[in-house]
């Protein structure tokens, strides 16, 4: 029964929803997966009740989801919900008014200067594996760019001489994002060992590429991130996030105002990056508890 709808659904948060790729398909599998319970359960979710609502989130919570996730799940239902009442097929939205359960502000994790420079000064040869992991990771981490950006950019989006990236972030909104010379040496180090590997007529026009000529995934950039973080011997756990956050962190140490930060990361709001504040004034109390005598 709820197929076509699920289509529908697709295409209204394709075409209305500002959202990137990935949280169009948590939306989907989202409201697929609410949709399967009330099904399991003969619940009529057409005229679903709070209380129907707040079941659901509870068997979720029960099954081990975190309060995060499941405060993205009632966004998607929400959603679900909001296309329902557009399309026609309810009077009244019955989730309109209810209150989800607040998501946990977490303070992000980094990595700080030594522990960088330590995962920068691994590399070793000339491999075309080696030049590319160390090309990813000094990306992520000079730029703030989000994985998922780093591995659809194109030839056609780097200015190494101008030292700018155009980047095509979330909601396909585009950003110009400047790098430093050191960057823009290791990218050319890397584009030189890619055209040597890869023909134009082999190679995707993807600025990095897999073994095969194909766009790199991001299993892949973390596999070869976990790869430098052990030679590095680097204890903590390492993601691609890890580097946005490292990124943004140090800038805010070194003083930069958040409103350029903001606009580096892509943000589209000054309270997403407000977190790195927190993260700073965290590190202000270390070291008074560190330093002062009554601390």
């Amino acid at each position: 029964m709820y197929e076509g709808l699920l289509d529908g659904f697709s295409s209204y948060i394709l075409l209305e929803k500002n959202l990137s790729k990935n949280t169009k398909l948590s939306y989907y599998r989202d409201v697929k997966k609410f949709l399967e319970y009330c099904d399991l359960n003969k619940i009529n979710f057409l005229s679903l009740t709070h209380f129907e609502l707040e079941k659901y989130l509870f068997k979720l919570k029960e099954n081990g989801y975190k309060i995060n996730s499941i405060f993205r799940k009632t966004e998607s239902i929400r959603a679900f919900y909001k296309y329902l009442l557009i399309d026609g097929k309810i009077a009244e939205n019955p989730v309109s008014s209810f209150k989800a359960p607040k998501p946990e502000r977490k303070l992000p994790e980094y990595l700080s200067i030594g522990e960088m420079e330590k995962l920068l000064s691994v590399f070793r040869g000339n491999r075309f594996n080696n030049i590319r992991g160390l090309a990813i990771l000094d990306l992520l981490y000079s730029s703030g760019m989000r994985v998922s950006e780093v591995c659809d950019l194109v030839l056609e989006s780097i200015n190494l001489t101008q030292l700018w990236i155009r980047v095509i972030g979330k909601g396909s909104k585009e950003r110009i994002v400047p790098i430093n010379e050191n960057t823009a040496k290791i990218l050319s180090m890397y584009i030189s060992e890619r055209s040597m590997r890869f023909s134009n007529k082999d190679a995707e026009s993807y600025l990095f590429l897999n073994k095969s000529g194909k766009r790199i995934s991001r299993i892949q950039v973390w596999k070869d991130i976990k790869k430098i973080a052990r030679e590095a011997r680097i204890k903590k756990n390492i993601y691609p996030h890890l580097f946005r956050h490292t990124f943004a962190t140090h800038l805010f140490q070194g003083g930069a105002d958040l409103r350029s930060i903001s606009e580096m990361l892509g943000h589209s709001s000054l309270t997403t990056t407000q977190i790195y504040t927190h993260l700073d004034n965290r590190t202000i109390k270390s070291m008074h508890r560190k330093y002062h005598p009554k601390g």
